[in-house]
């Protein structure tokens, strides 16, 4: 009996819990505010028919850097030299450098730096199936005023490389930096076009004109190494670096567009011809104008006139004469005056304005070809 009243009991208790909980939530419901507006409110969308735009099965696929690697790596080379220097005392030692370059022609030429090469004893290029072969001094031709090189070894049928051409790239565009950096093998480096037709100068009597500034790395032994798009065709040869404090490292490239006609030169003549007055010279500086008196603070200095060449036999040219313009052309150094020289045809008169003592004069010349290298 005590048993069935518990149970009923419980029950009873489960039942009330159940009634009370269902009215909690039912006065719950009702103590909501209810809404004072009369209609219901609607969301406005933009535009009902809109769809997401389908992806295009026919976007064009970027080419995997490895490929553009795969493609110019048979052709670039590294380049190591020997150059005799001398200690404190005078006494000579081997100094070795490392430089890159590439394969221009299957028969065994190659475009490097001139300075990869510069003084250099001895000279060797490795490949990339690692042969390696000695450079007889003879097969080295070089143009300081460009910073290019051309060297032969004896090989036949070797990967040359493609030419690109450097007068389409913009800002931007991907590019391949490959050589052998740091003298450690043959390595790559990817980055951008950064600027384009940038001048470097590389000394106080140096600069080198349209180069291609880029963001990929570049480092000792990457010179002369050739600069590709993304279609592995050379369109820059690598060439110098600006590394100072607090500049993040800008390398450069010769164009190929610029590079080209001097390689062309140097394989067909071992030298580049120019347009040439004949004459040797130095840039006007402040303590020439002190020493010497002399009435501008720009210009060339004559040092030496070349006997036979147009300065002397046509405009009269004379040792301490002072160049400042070449036609309409102002002659601050002698940068301008290389950089004006090769706008101008070999057989084109042109005129010179000059200082003798304190007068201004004028005079004429048919320039020439440039002799040989000696």
């Amino acid at each position: 009996m005590k048993m069935f009243n518990f149970k009923y009991r419980f029950i009873s208790l489960i039942l009330v819990l159940s009634l009370t909980l269902s009215t909690g939530c039912d006065l719950l419901t009702k103590t909501e505010p209810e809404s004072n507006n009369s209609t219901t409110n609607e969301t406005n969308p933009i535009d009902e028919d809109w769809t997401s735009a389908t992806v295009s099965s026919n976007a064009i696929v970027l080419p995997s850097i490895a490929q553009v690697v795969a493609k110019i790596k048979p052709s670039v080379v590294a380049i190591n030299t020997e150059v005799i220097t001398y200690d404190f005392f005078n006494r000579p030692y081997s100094q070795g450098g490392a430089g890159s370059g590439w394969i221009i022609d299957e028969s065994g030429i190659i475009i490097t730096n001139n300075h990869v090469v510069e003084g250099a004893e001895n000279i060797t290029v490795t490949l990339a199936d690692n042969r390696t072969f000695p450079v007889n001094k003879t097969a080295v031709f070089t143009d300081p005023l460009t910073d290019l090189a051309v060297l032969k070894i004896e090989a036949e049928n070797l990967p040359a490389a493609s030419i690109g051409d450097s007068s389409r790239l913009r800002v931007g565009d991907w590019l391949v930096a490959i050589g052998n950096s740091l003298g450690l093998g043959i390595s790559a480096k990817e980055g951008i076009v950064s600027r384009i037709g940038v001048s470097v100068p590389i000394s106080s009597t140096q600069t080198l004109y349209d180069l291609i500034e880029t963001s990929a790395a570049i480092n000792p032994g990457n010179s002369g190494g050739p600069l590709v798009n993304m279609a592995g065709e050379v369109i820059g040869i690598t060439s110098a670096k600006i590394a100072t404090t607090g500049v993040e490292g800008m390398g450069y490239a010769i164009s190929s567009n610029t590079a080209i006609p001097i390689i062309e030169h140097l394989i067909q003549n071992g030298y580049v011809i120019r347009p040439y007055l004949g004459i040797s010279y130095s840039d006007v500086n402040s303590i020439l104008v002190t020493q010497y008196n002399l009435p501008v603070e720009t210009g060339i200095i004559v040092a030496d006139v070349i006997p036979g060449y147009p300065a002397e036999t046509e405009a009269g040219l004379q040792t301490g004469d002072i160049i400042v313009a070449l036609d309409d052309q102002e002659i601050i150094n002698g940068n301008d005056l290389r950089l004006a020289l090769i706008n101008y045809e070999i057989g084109q008169t042109v005129e010179i304005t000059f200082w003798r003592g304190d007068t201004k004069e004028t005079a004429h010349a048919t320039l020439t070809e440039s002799p040989p290298p000696y």
